[in-house]
């Protein structure tokens, strides 16, 4: 991450959702991202402590997705989730200048107002 690089964690937490459908809801969210130009990097979100016994190479945590952009593309990118994620229960995490913001949304509502405070945050 560079110094003005923003970093999203998006966690999809609906609980009606097993953790394969989370996982189809990451996939397809990767996918559009890495559509976007203005998006750096994504990915999936790497579990620290797999379970012992693992033989992948490390794996990853259920529901969750990282991206990053520079500071200038930050509120497209978050004009794109508020576009996309409307009414899907989420947790998203923003880091950027050495701080993060996590808020929490159920609903479209909650959402836009999460992504009113990332965006003061961002531009802070």
């Amino acid at each position: 991450m560079t110094a003005n690089s923003i970093k999203f964690t998006i966690a999809f937490n609906d609980p009606d959702l097993d953790a394969e459908e989370k996982d189809e809801q990451v996939q397809r969210l990767i996918t559009e991202l890495k559509q976007i130009d203005e998006v750096d990097a994504v990915g999936r979100v790497l579990d620290p402590s797999p379970p012992e016994g693992n033989k992948a190479l490390g794996g990853f945590l259920v529901g969750l997705l990282m991206a990053e952009v520079n500071a200038a593309n930050a509120k497209k990118l978050v004009g794109f989730l508020g576009d996309r994620l409307g009414g899907k229960p989420i947790e998203l995490s923003v880091e950027a200048n050495g701080k993060k913001l996590t808020v929490k949304a159920h609903s479209r509502e909650e959402l836009e107002a999460a992504i009113k405070a990332a965006q003061d945050f961002i531009a802070a």
